[in-house]
């Protein structure tokens, strides 16, 4: 199915299953380094950008994303771009604008793609982590309900193609879902998933709801201080998946992602270096046996590197230096 087709569907069922992950650690990578891996992912073949106002890199790879449109190396509509709506634009008569100003720099019309970034709000305002006199995150409370009204108006508007939502689980989603009025229903949620988190019940429950599971740090996260745990294990020093990466004859990477992609989850992958973002991109030419996929399945331990302490703390840590969340 083409894109186009995609589109008009207003879905993400036949959406290749491999996308690009764009910066995530706003101090670990330039923008200039966002731009030109996007260049090379889009020659590479890649088509699905993810990205979000938070990563503080909508500029650059917009700014790429139309250097390739330029040079003729694709045209817009093959391009499937997905942006996020922040926590301290959760607020209805924000949304709008938020989605607006993301639009203005990246230089695109309109967006294929707009997820409610996390369930957590922070206070309404320009400010992307507000805080109270000791140094605290200052949260909200908005309805999540009355914002996905917002997200639904700005579909109707013409500004997006589909909407979403990231970091929710099964009763947030149902908030959402049995909402009086409800034109759209999330056609994604993006959560973190990986060999250790697998993530098997809201898979189930999404699959139910005819929602697409979206993976992120599926290698696992960068080991940032103040993020995660530095003790806690990492998925490509499993033995379990080296073992079963010797036997296929692939890397370790190339089989944790493939092992998300049978499970018919999405695969968000970041990565800055040319050769890995083309080893990424190559999945689709194996398989993993039914015993193999078995033995990964044992490995899960429904253990999180991002846990909701972990991510609020960090996020009152970095203030306005950094945007870091993806």
């Amino acid at each position: 199915m083409t894109y186009s087709a995609l589109k008009e569907k207003q879905s993400l069922h036949n959406l290749p299953s491999f996308l690009l992950f764009c910066l995530v650690f706003f101090f670990q990578y330039t923008k200039e380094q966002a731009g030109e891996a996007t260049k090379v992912a889009i020659d590479v073949g890649y088509r699905h950008i993810d990205c979000a106002f938070l990563y503080g890199n909508e500029v650059e790879v917009g700014r790429a994303i139309n250097a390739k449109i330029a040079d003729g190396t694709v045209k817009r509509e093959d391009i499937f771009y997905t942006g996020k709506l922040w926590s301290n634009n959760q607020a209805p008569e924000r949304v709008r604008p938020a989605l607006e100003s993301s639009l203005k720099d990246l230089g695109l019309d309109y967006m294929d793609l707009f997820l409610i970034h996390t369930p957590v709000e922070f206070k309404p305002g320009d400010n992307l982590f507000p805080k109270d006199e000791n140094g605290k995150v200052i949260f909200h409370n908005t309805d999540i309900r009355d914002t996905w009204k917002a997200m639904e108006a700005c579909k109707d508007a013409g500004l997006v193609r589909s909407i979403g939502v990231s970091n929710f689980n099964s009763k947030q989603l149902e908030l959402i879902l049995n909402a009086p009025g409800l034109k759209y229903k999330p056609v994604c949620n993006q959560v973190e998933c990986h060999i250790f988190l697998n993530q098997s019940k809201l898979l189930e429950f999404c699959k139910s709801k005819d929602i697409v599971l979206v993976g992120y740090s599926v290698l696992g996260s960068s080991r940032v201080e103040g993020w995660i745990d530095k003790n806690l294990p990492y998925v490509l020093e499993n033995p379990v998946v080296i073992e079963v990466a010797k036997k296929v004859g692939r890397s370790a990477a190339q089989v944790a992602m493939r092992y998300l992609l049978q499970r018919g989850i999405v695969v968000l992958a970041k990565s800055f270096t040319a050769e890995r973002i083309k080893q990424n991109f190559q999945l689709f030419d194996f398989q993993l046996s039914d015993e193999d996929m078995q033995r990964v399945d044992g490995v899960n331990k429904n253990m999180r590197y991002l846990s909701i302490d972990r991510y609020v703390g960090a996020l009152s840590a970095c203030g306005e230096i950094c945007r870091i969340i993806g």
